[in-house]
């Protein structure tokens, strides 16, 4: 009797289709359990450690999210540690020489998720002893930004012995101790730590060596001396029966860690790097060289291909940026690139600044060629549209200038529409003012039907910038009249005339705030700022902290203020070396809300609220890491699956009906 095969092969086809099944079968239950360690070797927590490889073993496939950035060894290590997800397994391997009597912390924060469904474990660190007992002391705090109290996110924290061996140089020597990261919050949280007193500070580390070496790294400092302690503790944990529904509140008992408040203020300290950053040039006209930080001179250009002679330098106010204006028109309509010799001060490795020159090639992204293809082909069409104007009117048209035969100036700025009181009016130009004529700029006030002659001043601000001065009234209206030529490039191009009226705003469209700070005989900077936590007016407070602020249009507001130590007018920061803190800066914690014809007076007392609660988070660019929860996949699901019987239903009984 013959034997049949078929259910050989239908077993077979049972497992090709059984294996190629990824995850979950359709309609089974998702993995909601986020990842458990069954065990790790060393032991966690274990002492007289002397071996440079450890793993850690999970009940289910895992993975690393983002472990370079989340991932910290702590002491920190010169040569980076292998950390790397390997199926069920963490593997670790520290390739420094293990330091004696010492704790280490791998602190993996929340990258550590199961494979399939990403689940995260939650915060965990690994520690073991290379001496007789594990050190558990935490030190945690936030870091922000000294000018702006932003938390800075993914900075290095670290701490420093505050013993009889302790002195400033260690900071710019050795590594840190013990180190942490912030987090998106700012906040850190250094573990591992041993029983005493120590010093902490904060460094981005730019050149990898652990230690301050060079000032465009930011740092911060805190000249006060923290004590590590702990107590017995407890905190609330929420039990939620869904998104949206607790079940219970549990009372979880814990060891809290002290201090938990440490505030870091970081800056970059003045006299950064001088270095050539970047050239640009997108037109033929001009071109820019960027420098990463402010210099006292201006560099010097030896052209190989062009006379130098050309140009001329408009610089920014601290020289960084530096826009030369190519004069010669021959030149830049004849030939594209421009070869240059540009001799500039660089620091060198020693950080002092020596003259280095470079042969620079720089070509326009746009070429004279297709500007004059572009204006061209604006000609073209003027005279289509006027010859169909032409043949329309069926007889001769009068003269009427083509706008693009002849190439005005761009003033850019002109008084139009309505103004403040305390406002004056900038004329600014695209490119540099080669001559201003003021003889032929006219300027009038209105009365009654009339526009009679009012007095003004018209003054430069820098090469492109001109500011129009006068007696402004409220509710007033105003006229400015300029002829041609008036104004003239360094092109020689000359604006076209102009004839512009507007209207200062009444009185009744201001309100005003009035803010009290309360730090006697201390000079304080107010500002006002926008939404986008930029300055829109600012003052400097009376003697008893008073800044009073007029003419502000209806909108909301937020308040910021500094303590201007040296008198200066402006904020100032801090320096490492002579162990000076930036100078300090305050939020009023809530946004002022003006109205039209509203005078709001606000008492401050900037030391009131913690600097940490001070920006208001709607202006706080920075903001907190998303938290990572489990995913309700089996619920979304379900849900779907409830949606689909529904409509089902629904479709059944319109078929009955």
């Amino acid at each position: 009797m013959k034997r049949s095969h078929i259910p050989y092969w239908m077993a077979c086809l049972g497992m090709i289709a059984a294996c190629a099944s990824i995850g979950n079968p359709d309609g089974g239950e998702y993995d909601e359990t986020p990842p458990r360690v069954v065990a790790s070797y060393p032991a966690d927590g274990s002492t007289k450690i002397a071996a440079k490889k450890m793993s850690i073993l999970f009940d289910e496939y895992i993975k690393l999210e983002n472990a370079s950035e989340k991932v910290i060894v702590s002491p920190p290590q010169t040569e980076s540690a292998n950390v790397r997800a390997d199926g069920k397994r963490i593997k670790i391997t520290l390739y420094d020489t293990l330091q004696a009597n010492t704790t280490y912390t791998i602190d993996f924060g929340d990258a550590i998720e199961d494979n399939n469904e990403g689940n995260p474990m939650g915060f965990y660190t690994y520690s073991f002893s290379t001496g007789d007992a594990i050190d558990t002391m935490e030190v945690a705090g936030t870091v922000l930004n000294a000018g702006d109290l932003e938390p800075i996110k993914g900075i290095m924290v670290g701490l420093y012995p505050a013993d009889s061996t302790f002195h400033d140089s260690l900071f710019v020597s050795k590594p840190f101790r013990r180190i942490s990261r912030t987090n998106g919050s700012g906040r850190f949280c250094i573990k591992g730590v041993k029983p005493g007193r120590y010093r902490v500070f904060a460094l981005k580390d730019v050149d990898g060596d652990m230690v301050f070496s060079q000032k465009s790294e930011m740092i911060a400092f805190d000249t006060t001396i923290i004590e590590t302690s702990c107590r017995p503790d407890v905190r609330m944990d929420t039990i939620w029966r869904d998104s949206t529904h607790f079940d219970s509140i549990r009372v979880v008992p814990y060891t809290h860690y002290f201090p938990d408040d440490v505030t870091l203020l970081a800056f970059l300290e003045e006299g950064q790097e001088h270095h050539l950053l970047k050239t640009e040039r997108l037109e033929p006209d001009y071109f820019r060289l960027f420098f990463t930080s402010p210099a006292d001179s201006l560099p010097k250009i030896e052209g190989l291909n062009f006379d130098e002679s050309c140009l001329i330098a408009e610089p920014s106010p601290k020289n960084d940026t530096i826009t030369y204006w190519v004069t010669d028109t021959t030149f830049t309509h004849q030939q594209d690139t421009l070869t240059f010799v540009l001799t500039y001060l660089d620091t060198d490795t020693l950080g002092q600044l020596v003259p280095l020159s470079d042969t620079l090639n720089l070509t326009p992204k746009t070429t004279y060629a297709k500007i004059r293809k572009e204006q061209q082909k604006k000609i073209d069409e003027w005279n289509k549209e006027r010859e169909k104007k032409q043949k329309k009117a069926k007889e001769p048209l009068p003269y009427e200038e083509n706008p693009h035969e002849k190439t005005y100036m761009d003033i850019g700025v002109k008084p139009s529409g309505t103004i403040d009181p305390n406002q004056n009016i900038r004329f600014t130009s695209k490119e540099p003012y080669l001559d201003v004529d003021t003889t032929r700029i006219r300027f009038y006030v209105k009365q009654d039907t009339d526009y009679i002659p009012a007095p003004f001043l018209f003054l430069p601000q820098d090469q492109r910038t001109y500011t129009l001065y006068a007696e402004w009234e409220p509710g007033q209206q105003y006229r400015f009249e300029a002829d041609s030529a008036a104004f003239t490039n360094v092109f020689h191009n000359v604006a076209k005339g102009m004839k512009n009226d507007f209207k200062v705003r009444t009185m009744e469209e201001y309100g005003a705030i009035f803010v009290h700070c309360l730090l006697p005989d201390t000079a304080v900077i107010v500002q006002l700022i926008d939404r986008s936590d930029k300055p829109v007016a600012e003052l400097r407070a009376d003697n008893e902290g008073h800044a009073d602020f007029y003419y502000l249009r209806p909108t909301e507001y937020y308040v910021r203020c500094f303590i201007d130590r040296n008198d200066n007018g402006k904020w100032d920061t801090g320096n490492y070396a002579e162990q000076l803190q930036p100078e300090e800066v305050f939020y009023f914690p809530k946004p002022i809300a003006l109205k039209a014809q509203w005078d709001m007076e606000q008492d401050w007392d900037v030391r009131h609220i913690e600097r940490t609660k001070q920006k208001p988070q709607n202006i706080t660019k920075q903001k907190p890491d998303k938290e990572k929860t489990v995913k309700s996949k089996n619920k979304e699901r379900e849900e779907e699956r409830r949606k689909e019987r529904q409509g089902r239903g629904n479709r059944s009984n319109n078929n009955r009906r």
